[in-house]
């Protein structure tokens, strides 16, 4: 017999037989919910005979008997009443710990969140996304069978979701699309760098998400609570059900601040920033502007994560700004990586490095932040070098800029469309789901091993667009993602290294050497940043004009 906590007070197990009932007792439980119907199996014991086995222990045990795969109101209701009731910690059983699972998931509807109770009983080996549905109306079988029904529907109105949406209209106009987003305000991300550096200002990186969905394109103001890809079916907070033929997704990845102990607390304050925030972009400069001395610590963590560069591009920008100050020698500087390079691709570290010896800094590799005393000015990382014991050290700080860890989104990880690690599971050259054809997804929330990056998105979004037609026309997919992305690392105000780059590393430059090496840093990679990408990410990519941005083929039919 194998028990199978899902919190501290409750857990499930298969069929358990009188002579298990000690080792029950012996583990602390007090109380046995019995749901599986008397007569189910020929082996099977009674209900009555481990009642009375029970009771010679002083273990109280109630029955509430289910037929397999009929879990009505009425035993959601008694079984959460049971719980409460009930002496804990409890242990529930049936055949093999299902029906109890789904009991408890329904049970629990109104005090957890959809996503702790999938994840709670995914651990212990219970997929309970087919009750999400019930699960989020709070226990109770909907009666709905769907509220709104489109050609295509794109969960997340982020670069990657706008995008395809725009790529889409271009290519057939009378499309039905709809975006789910419950945002109101849409980010040019890549603009927090420089935001952090001193360079633009905050309101330059946002415009409201109404202004920028397109064109006859539908916006459902909600958040997505799950999916239920065999109906083609999305449920968003409240139950409601929106259908499609095809499905988009792409709604980002979470930035998991409460995985640092401490740091939530003192974001903002105490010298702590991050340009991975619109709201505490500016609070990067307002640090760097006051900063005469001390140590000043940059942070990244484990892979993977959006814009890979953008760590170390603070680095250089504060860096740039202290020695045009005169106060460079002043400053320790520290970058410190979980990871064990400073760039992933080789063909860009010369240049970076010489910026590292300008700047001073040092390099602390496999550095991976733990813990903030904000107040204290403290700063704890694991440290985990190769062919090193495993060792906790401790930093003083004037200032920290953290890159925080980042995940998919809850809903994300828990669902059926996610991989082993949480992420959307596609094909890396068709961005197809591996298991559903008629989902798709792009940006920071699918699986592919390339660079998360919204210059990514721009290329993504087209491929996409392509496939979906063609497959609107029973046609195989006829364009491929060949892993493009692109970092311009601002290495000092005024001048970039373009790092453009594919699968396995390979440079993949959008200009002719002669005009652009993007190994060395120019000026005419900074006047790209600056100038030329805010507008062709606003008034191009998000437009549906896929300037630089034209599909790669897989074959000529089309």
């Amino acid at each position: 017999m194998e028990t199978k906590a899902l919190t501290s007070g409750f857990s499930v197990s298969e069929q358990i037989c009188p002579a298990d009932l000690q080792a029950v007792k012996d583990a602390g439980f007090r109380a046995i919910l019995c749901n599986r119907p008397d007569g189910e199996g020929s082996d099977q014991p009674t209900f009555s005979e481990i009642a009375a086995a029970a009771k010679k222990l002083g273990l109280e045990a109630v029955y509430i008997p289910i037929v397999s795969g009929k879990v009505t109101d009425a035993d959601t209701a008694a079984f959460g009443q049971a719980l409460s009731d009930l002496p804990g910690p409890v242990l529930a059983y049936c055949r093999t710990g299902t029906r109890s699972a789904t009991l408890w998931s329904l049970s629990q509807s109104k005090q957890r969140s959809l996503a702790e109770i999938l994840q709670t009983t995914k651990a212990a080996g219970y997929d309970m996304a087919g009750v999400a549905r019930r699960i989020i109306n709070g226990g109770k079988t909907p009666t709905d069978t769907g509220d709104a029904r489109y050609e295509v529907v794109i969960v997340g109105a982020g670069a990657g979701g706008i995008a395809a949406a725009a790529s889409l209209k271009a290519r057939k106009p009378g499309l039905e699309i709809a975006i789910i987003d419950p945002a109101d305000i849409h980010y040019y991300q890549p603009g927090w760098t420089m935001v952090g550096g001193g360079i633009f200002e905050p309101k330059q990186t946002a415009r409201t998400m109404g202004s920028l969905i397109p064109p006859g394109v539908h916006w459902i103001k909600a958040a997505v609570a799950a999916f239920e890809p065999e109906n083609n079916a999305v449920i968003l907070d409240g139950c409601r059900v929106v259908k499609y033929t095809r499905l988009i997704v792409c709604p980002g990845l979470k930035l998991d601040w409460n995985s640092v102990e401490g740091l939530a607390d003192t974001l903002g304050q105490n010298g702590v920033t991050s340009n991975y925030r619109y709201d505490l972009a500016p609070y990067t400069w307002e640090l760097v502007q006051a900063m005469k001395q001390g140590r000043a610590i940059f942070t990244q963590p484990p892979m993977p994560i959006k814009c890979a560069g953008a760590p170390q591009k603070a680095m250089y920008l504060s860096g740039d700004a202290w020695h045009r100050r005169g106060v460079l020698k002043n400053i320790d500087i520290q970058f410190n990586t979980a990871g064990g390079v400073l760039f992933g691709v080789k063909d860009y570290v010369p240049s970076l490095m010489e910026y590292v010896k300008k700047y001073d800094a040092s390099l602390n590799f496999f550095y991976n932040l733990v813990a903030v005393d904000g107040p204290g000015k403290k700063a704890w990382f694991d440290v985990a070098k190769p062919d090193s014991a495993p060792e906790r050290v401790e930093i003083e700080f004037d200032m920290m800029h953290v890159c925080p860890p980042q995940t998919a989104p809850d809903f994300i990880r828990v669902s059926p469309l996610a991989d082993a690690a949480g992420w959307i599971d596609v094909d890396q050259a068709t961005l197809r789901h591996k298991t559903y054809d008629y989902i798709w997804s792009l940006g920071d929330v699918m699986n592919a091993p390339n660079a998360k990056t919204a210059a990514a998105a721009r290329i993504q979004a087209p491929i996409i667009a392509e496939n979906i037609i063609a497959d609107m026309r029973g046609r195989a997919p006829v364009a491929q993602y060949n892993g493009y992305g692109s970092c311009p690392l601002t290495v000092e105000r005024g001048k970039i290294v373009l790092a453009e780059f594919g699968y396995g590393g390979t440079i993949l430059p959008s200009f002719p050497k002669a005009l652009l090496d993007g190994t060395k840093p120019t000026r005419a990679a900074w006047f790209l940043k600056e100038k030329m990408l805010p507008p062709v990410y606003w008034k191009g990519m998000l437009k549906g004009r896929e300037w630089m941005a034209k599909p790669e083929r897989i074959s000529a039919d089309h």
